[in-house]
């Protein structure tokens, strides 16, 4: 059965994207620094230690679940997810642009986010669900429909921008399941208690 799993790197102080977050400027100023922790001097995706392996973990969905802000901020990542070559559903109040009918993969989700993560695990068969956003995480929690959290605990301030757990309805209990400390972040899978 697939799981759902938002992963998110986040900074000490709870933002996933730095001030100035918009079109132009995906994830705001510093929204890199967010990210050092699995890619190499060159940019590339590391592939081997703590790292190579969370990220190996990530490539490894079935299906992403995401929101409409994201989703347009990066062009739909030209309607193939990292590379992954899974159907990437979009969480959204209306109907998508014409632009995504050049993106098989991508299928707006206008019913809530308990259809989009119906299809999504539909679509993932035995892989996970990988949530992306905050707006989403939030409403898969609100919805109970959110299995697990993974946060890459970033060591820094960033003072402002986009945080991730801004507006919950209530409390949200978790379990931790795993922790993996490295001089580059701290990384915590928590499964959320039902």
């Amino acid at each position: 059965m697939s799981t759902s799993v938002l992963d998110m790197s986040m900074s000490l102080d709870g933002y996933i994207a730095g001030p100035n977050d918009e079109p132009g400027n995906p994830g705001g100023d510093g929204f890199e620094r967010l990210h050092e922790w699995g890619l190499t001097p060159e940019g590339e995706f590391r592939r081997s230690g703590p790292a190579g392996e969370l990220l190996g973990e990530m490539s490894t969905n079935g299906a992403v679940v995401v929101g409409r802000r994201t989703a347009e901020q990066v062009d739909h990542w030209g309607g193939d997810h990292h590379g992954t070559g899974v159907p990437i559903f979009v969480l959204s109040h209306r109907p998508p642009g014409p632009s995504v009918a050049h993106y098989p993969l991508v299928t707006y989700v206008t019913d809530g986010i308990a259809s989009a993560m119906v299809q999504a695990k539909a679509a993932a068969g035995d892989r996970h669900v990988h949530v992306i956003g905050a707006y989403t995480a939030q409403r898969a929690l609100e919805a109970g429909v959110l299995d697990e959290v993974q946060i890459h605990q970033i060591p820094v301030l960033f003072g402002g921008g986009r945080r991730m757990f801004d507006v919950l309805p209530s409390q949200v209990e978790l379990e931790i399941v795993r922790v993996i400390d490295t001089p580059d972040a701290t990384h915590i899978r928590y499964r959320v208690r039902r």
